[in-house]
């Protein structure tokens, strides 16, 4: 099997390129070479998937039995369309990482693989979808962009030759957000930890090495179709993931379990302030049966944990990126969200 990945330097590209090493399949990755390394035993060609000369000579370098599209997260649909235009004559079939943001109803309403999808057009620059300032409604720009994106691979390899992959949140050695990598780093600093929300609330993180598995198995069946890449709806909760974190860093930090409202009433930001925390209904209500039934299989919640801090703990470095600043509540804040709290 010869695979191409676009991306492969760091995290879920990597992954990918791994793991289709470890198959015994001739992998070649597309980048520019900015971010990380990819695993050795690959074949790289250097380039911009923006510039056309750059994508022409890539397709000189076919041809592929499939491509992954890992690198497009912030790359307009027409961007897109363009790679899959210049490439589709030398790949038998394009499996294309969206996310669940693509959706109409995300994070509102609980979500299926046939829920809608946002509109956006395939050849849509990077100004589609934008808001002004003063919107006070859904910001679905992000979602517009990754919906068009979908249609660009869909519209040039057609239905039966292109994947589309709607992860949620993954988590994993090398992830370069920093949601896991803080409550780790958190939870090994011990002493009263700030936990958000109700413990039992459900979440659907996926672990970056089964995502990479699964675009690999798509690779390589001739099969078309959109899917769910997400662990199953109720399988873990916030605290088996904050449980997991104090175990695996040392067990000397005590868990302290605030309510949504208490949390809102002190302005803590969703999603960034405490990772993963959010009170949207369907933000954890994504349906993945289509996935599972086509062979998705997500690792333990706590193997996810444990590697991760391993790998933290072993010198691992992520790759830099904005998002990572985003994350994380100050000491001063979450002391005196405590305070509330009492002891």
């Amino acid at each position: 099997m010869r695979i191409l990945v676009l991306g492969g330097g760091w995290f879920l590209g990597r992954a990918v390129a791994q793991a289709a090493l470890d198959r015994g399949w001739e992998v070649t990755v597309f980048n520019r070479g900015r971010s990380g390394a990819a695993p050795e035993g690959v074949r790289t060609v250097r380039g911009d998937r923006t510039v056309a000369t750059d994508l022409a000579r890539l397709a000189g370098e076919g041809p592929w039995d499939a491509v992954v599209d890992t690198s497009a997260s912030e790359m307009a649909p027409r961007d897109v369309l363009a790679g899959a235009h210049a490439l589709e004559p030398v790949a038998g079939r394009y499996v294309y990482v969206s996310t669940v943001n693509a959706y109409r109803g995300w994070p509102s309403d609980p979500l299926t693989e046939d829920s809608e999808v946002l509109d956006g057009p395939p050849d849509a620059d990077v100004e589609y979808g934008r808001l002004p300032d003063d919107w006070q409604g859904p910001d679905w720009y992000y979602g517009r962009q990754k919906a068009g994106a979908e249609r660009a691979t869909t519209s040039t390899f057609g239905k039966e030759r292109a994947v589309v992959l709607r992860p949620g949140v993954i988590l994993g050695p090398g992830e370069y957000v920093g949601r896991l990598p803080w409550w780790l780093t958190r939870a090994a600093r011990g002493g009263r930890m700030l936990a958000p929300g109700a413990p039992g609330r459900s979440i659907q993180p996926v672990d970056v090495r089964d995502v990479a598995a699964f675009a690999l198995d798509q690779a390589a069946v001739d099969r078309g179709g959109a899917y769910n890449v997400v662990a199953p709806i109720g399988r873990d909760t916030m605290s088996d993931l904050l449980t997991a974190c104090v175990l695996v860093t040392g067990g000397n930090a005590q868990l302290v379990w605030a309510p949504d409202k208490l949390l809102l009433d002190h302005d803590v930001q969703q999603w960034t302030e405490l990772p993963l925390w959010r009170t949207h209904e369907g933000v954890w209500k994504v349906e993945s049966t289509r996935a599972q039934a086509a062979g998705l299989v997500c690792r333990p919640l706590a193997e996810t944990v444990a590697d991760t801090w391993a790998w933290l703990h072993g010198g691992g470095v992520p790759v830099e990126h904005p998002r990572w600043a985003e994350h994380g509540i100050s000491p001063g804040r979450e002391a005196e969200i405590l305070a509330v709290l009492g002891r």
